[in-house]
This record gives structure tokens, sequence and C-alpha cells, in this order.
């Protein structure tokens, strides 16, 4: 799905228009985005938390010349599934 698409809809959804909809998805990845530069958590219930991990500094290598070559530390975001989501996706499976 591209963000176009989930705008339609939203709001279908919301029964508003698509304007609206999208400046409620910009504002909703904004305030995501923020939370996550200042290391705080995002938290929906029962759709998900969104988080920042770190990844430690290693040593990796180059697979053309084999050298190896150092791999910085990193914060990535990192989203994990609430419980109904998980379950709703695992039903859509079956």
């Amino acid at each position: 799905m591209t963000k176009e698409e989930l705008v339609a809809k939203m709001a279908a959804s919301a029964g508003i228009t698509k304007v609206a909809a999208g400046t409620a998805l910009q504002a909703f990845t904004g305030a995501v985005t923020t939370s996550l530069k200042k290391g705080q958590r995002v938290s929906l219930v029962n759709f998900g938390t969104f988080t920042v991990a770190k990844r430690k500094a290693r040593l990796g290598r180059n697979p053309r010349t084999g050298e190896a070559l150092r791999i910085p530390a990193v914060k990535v975001p990192k989203f994990s599934a609430g419980k109904i989501l998980k379950s709703a996706v695992r039903s859509a499976v079956r």
C-alpha cells in the first residue's frame, strides 16, 4: 500500500477529505519521528510500539575485496506489533 492509498482509505473511513487525512498522517509520522529522536517510545495500545534500538559497532568485510572495515554504532527505529495486530495478521493468512 502506498502513502496515497493509505490517505484515501483514511479519508473514506473517517468521512473526511483526502487533504485532511494527509495532514493527519503527516502529523502522526512527525510526532512519532520527534519522539523517537528524543529517545522516547511511542505505544499505541493493541497496535504496537515504536522504540529506538542501539546496534553496537562491529567489524565487517567488503564482499568485493574481503577487506575488513569498521561499522560504527548506530541507533535504529524498531516496531513491535501488538497482540491484536499480530492476531489479525495471523488469521488473515489462514
